[in-house]
């Protein structure tokens, strides 16, 4: 049996009512809106809704946390699960008896076989595929289903709620708006079923993506949500417009957010600005408190991997696993993630610290000493940086490069030696786009790959992999 490739409205919007339908004609056809180059709809049915609110019932009433080496309580059954009828798990021959001994799985296998991830008994139908891009900028295909999209809204409204923000959404309003600033992307304007049909709307602040110039300001103003999604670059690009409304929050995500930019943000908008651990294959993980970044859903075990796939103790960074999910698609199972932190408890609540994308990196001084890429993002929290790069050459130069509002370069460069020493070659320039891929870059890079070896007639201790975690 074949199926459509394109859908109607009452497709995308089975729960579709009249005043839904103006709501959504205001969002397509408003006098400033931008021009919208895709149509999407969260294609919730009756049955799909309540299992997405019974989803946000058992969010908040679930026992949450575990003590280190133990596992929650769900972890066994779902690793049963994986083995009985996901191919991928199914072909490691491993017992679900010991959860530690299973290999861990990575970007590459799911990049390699995706259908492999799938379960046996789970029906095809509502099947959607996409590509995704993490750090790297490499596409990834993610099947996914589409309740799991409307199950990251009780996840988002507890995450809200750590800073005292309630997500009402309701008819007739704009709930959310997501905002990009890039070249290009998909933008769209939907209902939420979730929210009781209020309306998401994505849109791109570049403008050749608008009729007007200062068509952005009445569109936003006019839909004046009541939260804004994003990342530092688009939260920037959002502050320079004269906008009078203002929302009950942002909500930060797929990019580091500096303190810095974090408080400029904050004071700008006059409202939390949340720092948000998500990512496309697992959805929302956690939100940066006080205490740490907190785990969200109840339904994620996380684990701090070492490179031959055992537990590191509390405090000691490693990569960060993943077993669990909200995507009956991609069941994950010791998913390595590519992003690195430690693990400490408060009490038997995890929470992940120093958290940086991407697998450590080592400097090294001109006089031969070595800098944690963790030290170098201290020393940078203080400044608005939108986003940056600091990469090493093999003669022990420095390249930073760096994006953001008001930033004095001087000020950097000078902090950055302060770090590294006065001896220290190095350029501080503008980030511009050429220097990224499809807008992601590579924060920490360096030419130098051995650390054990003579270079320049000063000899460099080896390094173990927990010297590098923990320096």
């Amino acid at each position: 049996m074949t199926r459509k490739l394109t859908l109607n409205d009452e497709e995308r919007f089975p729960l579709l009512d009249s005043e839904g339908r103006r709501l959504l004609q205001w969002m397509w056809e408003h006098p400033s809106a931008p021009v919208y180059n895709h149509k999407c709809g969260d294609m919730l049915t009756g049955e799909g809704l309540r299992r997405v609110r019974q989803y946000e019932m058992e969010l908040n009433t679930s026992p949450r946390g575990w003590a280190w080496g133990d596992l929650p309580a769900w972890v066994k059954s779902f690793v049963e699960m994986c083995l009985a009828e996901v191919p991928f798990y199914r072909k490691r021959l491993c017992s679900a008896e010991d959860f530690f001994a299973i290999p861990p799985c990575e970007r590459a296998d799911l990049d390699r076989e995706p259908w492999s991830f799938v379960p046996d008994s789970q029906p095809l139908d509502d099947l959607i595929v996409y590509d995704t891009t993490g750090t790297t900028g490499q596409p990834l295909p993610i099947l996914s289903h589409p309740e799991v999209s409307s199950k990251y809204l009780p996840a988002l409204r507890a995450a809200l709620r750590t800073r005292g923000v309630e997500l009402e959404g309701g008819k007739g309003r704009v709930s959310i708006i997501t905002v990009c600033a890039q070249n290009s992307t998909f933008t769209y304007a939907t209902l939420s079923s979730f929210l009781d049909g209020a309306g998401f709307i994505k849109l791109n602040i570049n403008p050749h993506e608008w009729r007007d110039p200062l068509d952005p300001v009445r569109f936003i103003d006019n839909c004046d949500p009541e939260i804004y999604t994003g990342d530092p670059i688009s939260f920037m690009a959002l502050a320079r417009l004269p906008l009078k409304t203002r929302p009950k929050a942002l909500a930060s995500s797929a990019m580091t957010l500096l303190p810095g930019l974090q408080k400029e943000l904050e004071e700008h908008f006059g409202c939390p600005v949340l720092d948000i651990y998500s990512m496309n294959e697992s959805r929302l993980i956690a939100v940066n408190t006080a205490r740490g970044y907190e785990i969200v859903p109840h339904d994620l075990y996380v684990e701090i991997l070492d490179r031959e796939g055992n537990p590191c103790p509390p405090g000691v960074r490693g990569e960060v696993a993943l077993t669990g999910g909200r995507n009956p698609f991609l069941p994950l199972l010791r998913y390595r993630t590519g992003d690195y932190a430690a693990m400490e408890f408060r009490g038997t609540a995890p929470v992940l610290v120093d958290l940086e994308g991407r697998e450590p990196v080592v400097f090294v001084t001109p006089e031969g000493e070595l800098v944690n890429n963790i030290d170098v993002t201290y020393i940078l929290k203080p400044f608005a940086l939108a986003q940056f790069s600091l990469h090493q050459n093999k003669d022990r130069s420095l390249v930073f490069k760096m994006r953001g509002s008001n930033v004095n370069r001087r000020k950097v460069r000078a902090a950055l030696l302060k770090l590294f020493g006065p001896n220290q070659t190095l350029d501080v320039s503008p980030l511009t786009d050429r220097d990224t891929r499809g807008g992601k870059v590579l924060q920490y890079t360096s030419d130098i790959e051995d650390l054990g070896l003579h270079q320049g007639g000063v000899k460099f201790q080896r390094l173990t992999w927990n010297d590098v975690m923990n320096p």
